[in-house]
């Protein structure tokens, strides 16, 4: 029997009694151009609950496509999107010298089980992720960073951040523009209030009043308080581009406030999926939409740099042990924190 590993496994859709604490677990091995990497962080994210409750399933039916992709989800699954560890072993063709790295892991692979892939896949959806001692993904995709934040801080960055990156970079943020974020006190929402400042743009943040103040600690030029009316009163034409992860029956107006050109990148829907579009805003305003999950080329690596830079700031709001998983999605899920919920996997 080969050495094993502790971890927590989603053993099926369902509630947080689906998730169970494992200490038996088969401890991965790198394949070729693979490295193994010692989890030491990781966070909680939107997309490990609707993965385990099957949110993502168009059918009705998680079993069918329950996964990102649209394809049925393998059980048992180790989930955990976002990864900071340090490499401690590498595959044939991966080079030596990586050994000892410390790094962050890109959550959307093109590359896994030692093979390129047609079409990209997810860490911790159809690829086993962070939430266990050990993990191997593709040489390329283990990103080496030279930074003095801690691992929990560390393991708050690579989805929602690359996500952010992602939106913004899809809708050509500039300094020149204004830039709404809806549902900005997540972890998706404060990294981008954050990163569009960075760009010198002038960001409008959409929040309740309980968040406000840290929104504007992050940059935010204007806090708009969803108490105060759809889109907190905002009106037509005063945005360049919107960064969208909330949806829902308010969507409409989006398009509304965007000055004609305008852009508006989605990468959310948690106040739901359906939505009403009436085409004729979309073509008299000369609008783009653009729909963002996978990440373009040199994103994560642009991000890498930028938290180097020091120009992204980790948002933790509390740090919670692997063990307590079940707790720390509850909290997630209270909707009372600005940033992100960290989990520690390993004493740093």
């Amino acid at each position: 029997m080969g050495e094993t590993i502790r971890g927590v496994v989603l053993t099926g859709h369902g509630g947080p009694e689906m998730l169970e604490w494992r200490e038996d677990l088969p401890k991965p091995s790198p394949k070729r151009g693979e490295v193994l990497v010692r989890v030491r962080a990781s966070a909680v994210n939107n997309t490990d609950i609707n993965t385990r409750v099957g949110w993502y399933s168009r059918s009705g039916a998680p079993g069918e496509d329950g996964g990102w992709t649209g394809a049925p989800l393998r059980f048992p699954r180790i989930q955990g999107i976002d990864a900071c560890g340090v490499i401690e072993a590498v595959g044939e063709g991966a080079p030596e010298s990586r050994i000892g790295e410390r790094v962050l892991v890109e959550p959307c692979l093109r590359e896994a089980g030692g093979e390129a892939l047609s079409s990209p896949l997810f860490l911790g959806s159809e690829v086993d992720g962070a939430f266990a001692d050990y993990l191997c993904v593709a040489s390329r995709h283990a990103h080496a960073v030279s930074s003095p934040l801690c691992d929990a801080e560390l393991a708050s960055f690579p989805c929602s951040w690359s996500t952010a990156e992602n939106l913004l970079t899809r809708a050509h943020v500039t300094a020149a523009d204004t830039v709404l974020v809806t549902g900005a006190s997540g972890g998706v929402g404060a990294a981008a209030a954050s990163l569009a400042k960075a760009r010198g743009a002038r960001v409008l943040a959409l929040t309740s009043a309980a968040k406000a103040e840290a929104l504007l600690s992050l940059g935010a030029a204007r806090v708009l308080l969803r108490e105060e009316g759809p889109l907190g009163g905002l009106g037509a034409n005063e945005a360049d581009v919107v960064i969208d992860l909330v949806g829902g029956k308010d969507w409409p107006r989006l398009l509304d406030v965007l000055r004609p050109g305008g852009r508006l990148a989605i990468s959310g829907a948690v106040a739901g999926p359906l939505v009403e579009l009436d085409l004729r805003t979309l073509y008299l305003k000369d609008l783009s939409l653009f729909g963002c999950t996978a990440l373009d080329d040199g994103v994560f690596a642009a991000l890498v740099r930028r938290i180097e830079a020091g120009e992204a700031r980790p948002v933790v709001a509390e740090t919670f042990s692997l063990r307590e998983i079940a707790a720390a999605q509850a909290r997630f899920k209270e909707g009372r924190h600005v940033g992100k919920i960290a989990l520690t996997v390993a004493e740093e």
